[in-house]
């Protein structure tokens, strides 16, 4: 059985409100997929043949505009699905799923969900809980990015990071992830000179710490009052 324990299992809005003997049959539908670091779960434009959670690893959903530049929209942790296109019947992905690390995922394809949905009603209800989910987060990152200042959404990115990431430590709290300032900046809509100057700036305040691979957030407050606009 791909997860354990079962209570861990029952965190994911897919399964709440859901027995964990009827969780335990829709779990025998799935296999598990493994990807090393840099492989694809699916490209964008690929047909939308399976929905996925992942169980361990870091997975970048980046999508590519018109003019060929490629934008990183989200980094997906552990129990997080993704894929969710082919719960509502779309025909392709609209983004590329990619591990950043070597991951593990829970995979159903496109059939066997959809034949779960219809035998447990609840299940489809989660799965369009899902779906509303997925565009209320777009919905205000739109917003954000039409908005706010650039200073505002970087911090409130970083924060969010940390929610899904952070770790305390005697420093501070690490968000342990490999991101660029290039990465940071296609997440927030704005270029990576800016990016890299509000870092410096914030670094110099002693408000964090932005490394290669990881960031420490040194000074929490600091941070959230920015993303509050708080004076």
């Amino acid at each position: 059985m791909p997860f354990e324990p079962v209570s861990r299992v029952e965190e994911i809005t897919l399964f709440k409100n859901i027995s964990p003997g009827d969780i335990h049959l829709i779990l025998q539908s799935a296999h598990q997929k493994r990807m090393d670091a840099e492989e694809f779960f699916f490209l964008q434009d690929d047909p939308a043949e399976a929905f996925y959670i992942l169980t361990s690893g870091k997975v970048r959903l980046t999508q590519y505009t018109a003019d060929g530049q490629q934008l990183l929209l989200r980094v997906i942790v552990p129990v997080t699905p993704f894929g969710a296109v082919a719960l509502a019947d779309h025909e392709r992905y609209p983004v590329s799923a990619q591990a950043m690390e070597s991951c593990t995922a829970v995979v159903w394809s496109k059939s066997a969900i959809q034949q779960l949905l219809i035998r447990f009603p609840q299940l489809a209800m989660n799965a369009v809980k899902i779906l509303a989910e997925h565009v209320q987060e777009f919905q205000q990152r739109f917003t954000e990015i039409a908005t706010q200042r650039v200073e505002r959404r970087l911090a409130r990115m970083i924060l969010r990071l940390a929610h899904q990431t952070g770790v305390k430590t005697p420093r501070g709290v690490e968000v342990n992830l490999p991101l660029s300032r290039q990465d940071l900046a296609e997440m927030v809509g704005t270029t990576l000179y800016t990016v890299s100057r509000i870092l410096s700036q914030w670094e110099s305040q002693g408000l964090i710490h932005a490394g290669r691979e990881k960031m420490i957030i040194l000074y929490p407050h600091g941070l959230v009052k920015i993303a509050e606009e708080e004076t």
